[in-house]
């Protein structure tokens, strides 16, 4: 391993202090079980908000569960418990879970249970949904 001069090491710290101040540094976070939703707060004073139970693996997690969140470093969320954990740039693009648990989240009242399955056959045999017709437009 090469050893690392005293001018490579300060370059690197002034680069990450740079990168540091180009992004929001979280100083906070916590679980309002009021409104449902995990809060991180930034020290530039902005906030971000989602709500809790939308994140896989916190679906059925009690408010007890979800107040144990602590921030991981500067970058992420975590739930010891749960052992769970969440990068904030991750949930602030919208990025809630796995891709098939945001699939499935994006399908929403799409059911495949048997009865809705029967009824949409029932429904077809008989012609299906009706047509527009022009008064209907």
């Amino acid at each position: 391993m090469a050893d690392v001069s005293d001018h490579e090491l300060a370059a690197a710290k002034l680069r990450w202090q740079l990168e540091r101040g180009e992004r929001p540094v979280p100083a906070s976070v916590r679980y309002e079980s009021a409104s449902g939703r995990i809060v991180v707060e930034f020290l530039n004073g902005a906030a971000f908000m989602v709500p809790a139970r939308q994140i896989e693996g916190l679906e059925n997690a009690t408010d007890e569960q979800l107040d144990e969140v602590e921030l991981l470093g500067e970058t992420g969320l975590h739930w010891e418990s749960l052992d769970i954990d969440y990068s904030i740039a991750g949930l602030m693009k919208g990025i809630f879970g796995s891709k098939a648990f945001m699939e499935a989240q994006r399908r929403g009242g799409q059911s495949r249970s048997p009865a809705k399955a029967a009824a949409s056959r029932r429904n077809g045999a008989k012609g299906g949904r009706p047509k527009k017709s022009a008064q209907n437009s």
